[in-house]
């Protein structure tokens, strides 16, 4: 359930991301376009139907429009998540916002959740987004969240994550597909992720 999106866009955005002399402007840029890149490996098996609306080509030609078959749900985790939210949307314009708050103790590592609000959609997919899987346990959390609130389809679309992240998350939620553009070799002792990319959230705000 873990899939890693190769793709050399995403490699050449991904190495302006990690460098430390790259200044928020160009970081939150670089993550709106390796989102956006994501999107056609996350949503590519959705099916799609024809409705009875009808679209009239340049040349005259008469058509029936096509729509998902599926609501589409972002739920950002606060506060990082946010950063990936409009490059999704530039490809699902349609996409509703939902907002999942949790902070993490930095002595324990363990996530509380502060804040939950999503959509009211019938058997909507819900795709959780946030830039970093580290211990996995704010995904993890974000998704039991999810699920205790009665939303079943969900997927969990990450730019970086490390074995450790990944492995927590399968465990606890074995029907999650986890999307990631790179898998990362480990985490240090303060639960960052190594190599990484330093703080996803100050380095999208500039409050660093």
């Amino acid at each position: 359930m873990l899939t890693i999106i190769h793709h050399p866009l995403i490699e050449i955005k991904m190495s302006i991301m990690r460098d430390e002399k790259t200044k928020s402007k160009e970081f939150r840029e670089s993550l709106d376009e390796i989102a956006s890149l994501m999107s056609f490996e996350v949503f590519k098996d959705l099916a799609v139907h024809e409705t009875d609306e009808i679209i009239t080509t340049p040349t005259g030609s008469k058509l029936k429009k096509k729509k998902l078959d599926y609501k589409i749900i972002l739920a950002p985790i606060l506060r990082a998540g946010i950063g990936m939210v409009d490059g999704v949307r530039n490809m699902i314009p349609t996409a509703r916002i939902g907002h999942i708050g949790m902070f993490r103790d930095e002595e324990t590592l363990v996530p509380h959740e502060y804040y939950f609000k999503l959509p009211v959609v019938e058997n909507p997919l819900v795709v959780v987004v946030d830039p970093m899987l580290a211990t996995g346990g704010s995904a993890c959390a974000a998704i039991s969240a999810i699920k205790k609130r009665g939303y079943k389809n969900i997927r969990l679309m990450c730019l970086v994550g490390c074995k450790q992240g990944v492995d927590a998350v399968e465990k606890a939620h074995p029907d999650v597909h986890i999307y990631l553009a790179c898998l990362d070799e480990r985490l240090n002792e303060k639960g960052y992720i190594i190599p990484g990319l330093g703080d996803a959230g100050d380095r999208i705000f500039g409050t660093k």
